[in-house]
């Protein structure tokens, strides 16, 4: 038995992005495609509404639920999801919102901060090649390795041809893993520099949000414009048809929560999975 991927009805006067099967596409970065973020919106002002919304997401959570089952059980393939984007764009959010759907047992978390020694003294995908998800399983990656062609570019870390240097291995790893089975997907969470100051300042006003204010975002944020240019090209660069990039609307946090719900759903539906048979000896037993 597979799992048929199915939508919800909608208005046929609806020109949303969610409408049809394959309306998740139309935030695909395809492969070769050149980036610039003032083209992509980053608040979603369509007919759908956030009522709507919460009852969809949580419909196509259902449908994720199962679907994860569904890989877990087969053990042919595992799923990494990459979410990226500027401070407060989400990352932490759409992982409370929507990964919720995955059980668990069957789902791994990693969060990548700045380097440990120890990482420092190794190739900039060791500390990634060490979390990647086996088959089966559900990785998430809040940020990710594609920090070291962002931070490590706009804040001079590395000379330019060392981050110039890693698209090239960043494809190749995404390749390479692909190849072993994990299907691999990248959101980025496009944010507008008006909502990030609304969210920041939420956070200092907020006492059980304040511990998430740091100094050092302030000086990211002032830097907005070349962030931008690095994620620009590191998308440019890197979405390819076997590891696409994803922009999502973020200022609308239901919304993109949505978008992000879809994207998986569809992408575990694609692979056309089925559930393993009852073992020979199993046959025709009677459980006394």
């Amino acid at each position: 038995m597979s799992i048929t991927f199915s939508w919800p009805e909608e208005s046929e006067r609806s020109k949303d992005a969610l409408k049809r099967p394959d309306g998740v596409d139309q935030f695909r970065v395809l492969p070769g495609q050149e980036v610039d973020l003032d083209e992509y919106p980053t608040r979603y002002e369509g007919e759908i509404t956030k009522k709507k919304a919460l009852k969809e997401l949580e419909q196509s959570k259902k449908r994720l639920n199962l679907l994860q089952q569904l890989l877990y059980a087969t053990e042919k393939r595992s799923l990494l999801v990459v979410l990226q984007g500027m401070d407060t764009s989400g990352k932490d959010g759409t992982i409370k919102h929507v990964m919720d759907a995955f059980n668990p047992q069957g789902c791994q978390v990693s969060g990548f901060k700045a380097p440990t020694s120890e990482e420092l003294r190794h190739d900039f995908l060791w500390r990634v090649h060490k979390v990647v998800p086996a088959r089966g399983m559900v990785g998430i990656f809040n940020r990710s390795h594609y920090e070291d062609v962002l931070i490590q570019r706009v804040e001079e870390m590395v000379p330019k041809a060392v981050w110039r240097g890693r698209y090239e291995s960043i494809r190749e790893f995404e390749e390479s893993i692909t190849e072993a089975g994990t299907i691999v997907v990248k959101f980025f969470l496009h944010i507008s520099p008006d909502e990030q100051k609304k969210r920041l300042e939420d956070r200092l006003a907020d006492p059980t949000a304040q511990w998430k204010f740091k100094v050092g975002d302030l000086r990211v944020r002032a830097k907005w414009d070349e962030y931008q240019t690095a994620y620009e090209d590191a998308l440019t660069e890197c979405s390819t048809e076997i590891a696409p990039w994803y922009i999502v609307p973020a200022d609308r946090k239901w919304y993109r929560n949505l978008v992000v719900s879809r994207v998986l759903e569809k992408t575990l539906s694609d692979l056309d999975l089925e559930w393993p048979p009852l073992e020979e000896e199993a046959k025709g037993i009677e459980i006394e």
